[in-house]
């Protein structure tokens, strides 16, 4: 099978290469915002074919692109306006459904692209050449760079691995060039066989990510190094943002670049962490999908509210398991997902599912009908582990393997669930936790 990583390269470029890179991209960015007015203007348009019918001539006219860019230019504006009809419809669902009341307001006006973060298509954009060089196509013509990466990024690359897009990506603060390919990986198919261990992975707030597995091992992943800086700069985004200066506006931006790479940062040493422990094994992870608009917000102006739900909303999850999932199939793992409902409700020893299980919401599990008492975010990881176990013997007996649930049927829901809740977690073969920072 096919796995894909993306190799940061950074471009050695010359005073006069990177005044044409430049100039290149901030073209490409207004001509993006150029096609998305008018794609707004003219119902609010998501067929590529249809706006770069509509907007090619002009494109080429007015920002000077090569050919090739001015055709990728509607197509990546019709991706966005898809993405974002997507989640109109999904919210009009979900508001007539009675989960949320909030109107999804994507579409109110024409999505702006602020960042210049260009696309281009290999062999047509850019091809690699000998002694770590790279033809990269400008609104000047083509211009061959040096670059330096990581050591296997490169030697994959020179060996010849299949290469896709990339993006011309500008780090303003350093003032450097990057270029982001995407290259695909042959990697061995997954088996049962092959995957003998199973996994449970919970994430939160409190602890980043729990994982447990079916022998009883269990490795916690503190958070509290990030949360607090996290708080920080929440705090001071307050302040920079009541004084609305122009040097205020530049602070922020760079505190937002600061807390994301934090975050990213993180979510790196975490993943690793997960994946490295359990080699050769079937990961779950919890189907996160619309999570905001299924979980409840606190409502209230007071600070501890405010506080509560700024974080909910703040760390990337997604961001974290992508990193798991594709981490995994480097280490002959492999991660998939599972239903969510009930993970931190439900007990794993007798399956009484009940909101007081959760005394106050807090650390502490205590089912209301064994007395089962256990860390809630370990209980989490441990429903996951069955449910993944469940899968697994599904891919056995049927030779297909589930890797996202279904929950377009909710007939086909309730029936997992009703196998979930037959799951119990047997504590003969349970030894006592162990914790890890």
């Amino acid at each position: 099978m096919q796995t894909v990583v993306t190799a940061k390269l950074k471009l050695n470029t010359t005073p006069e290469q990177f005044k044409a890179l430049r100039t290149t991209q901030l073209a490409y960015r207004d001509s993006l915002n150029y096609v998305s007015q008018y794609a707004f203007e003219h119902g609010k348009m998501s067929n590529a074919v249809r706006l770069q019918d509509a907007t090619y001539e002009e494109i080429r006219l007015r920002f000077h692109l090569p050919s090739q860019m001015a055709c990728s230019v509607p197509r990546q504006v019709g991706a966005s306006y898809k993405t974002l009809w997507t989640k109109v419809k999904n919210n009009a669902v979900h508001r007539k459904e009675g989960k949320t009341k909030k109107r999804y307001k994507g579409l109110d006006k024409a999505p702006k692209f602020i960042s210049p973060t260009l696309t281009y298509q290999y062999k047509k954009d850019y091809t690699f050449k000998k002694e770590q060089q790279v033809s990269i196509l400008t609104l000047e013509g083509r211009v061959i760079v040096p670059y330096t990466g990581y050591n296997k990024h490169v030697a994959l690359i020179q060996r010849g691995a299949e290469i896709g897009a990339s993006k011309l990506w500008y780090d303003k603060p350093k003032k450097q060039f990057y270029l982001l390919v995407s290259l695909e990986i042959e990697t061995a198919d997954p088996t049962p066989e092959t995957h003998k261990q199973v996994v449970g992975v919970d994430v939160g707030m409190r602890y980043l990510a729990v994982t447990a597995t079916m022998q009883g091992d269990c490795t916690f992943h503190s958070g509290k190094q990030i949360v607090p800086k996290a708080n920080h700069s929440a705090r001071l985004r307050k302040r920079l943002q009541k004084k609305g200066t122009r040097s205020a506006t530049r602070r922020l931006v760079a505190i937002s670049g600061r807390e994301r790479r934090l975050k990213q940062n993180t979510n790196h040493v975490v993943s690793k962490r997960i994946v490295l422990q359990h080699p050769q094994s079937l990961i779950g992870l919890e189907h996160l999908t619309d999570i905001r608009e299924r979980t409840k917000r606190r409502k209230g102006k007071n600070a501890k509210q405010r506080k509560a739900n700024r974080t909910f909303s703040k760390w990337s999850f997604a961001e974290l398991h992508s990193m798991i999932a594709y981490k995994a199939l480097l280490h002959r793992s492999m991660a998939i997902k599972v239903d969510a409902n009930y993970t931190s409700q439900a007990c794993p020893k007798c399956g009484h599912t009940c909101k007081e299980n959760r005394p106050n919401k807090g650390l502490l599990f205590v089912c209301q009908n064994c007395q089962y008492t256990l860390h809630a975010d370990l209980v989490g990881a441990r429903n996951i582990a069955m449910r993944t176990l469940l899968l697994r013997q599904d891919w056995i007996g049927t030779g297909l393997l589930s890797v996202r649930p279904d929950v377009s049927d909710d007939e086909a829901k309730a029936a997992r669930l009703k196998r979930y809740a037959e799951l119990r977690w047997s504590s003969d073969t349970t030894p006592s936790p162990r914790l890890s920072p």
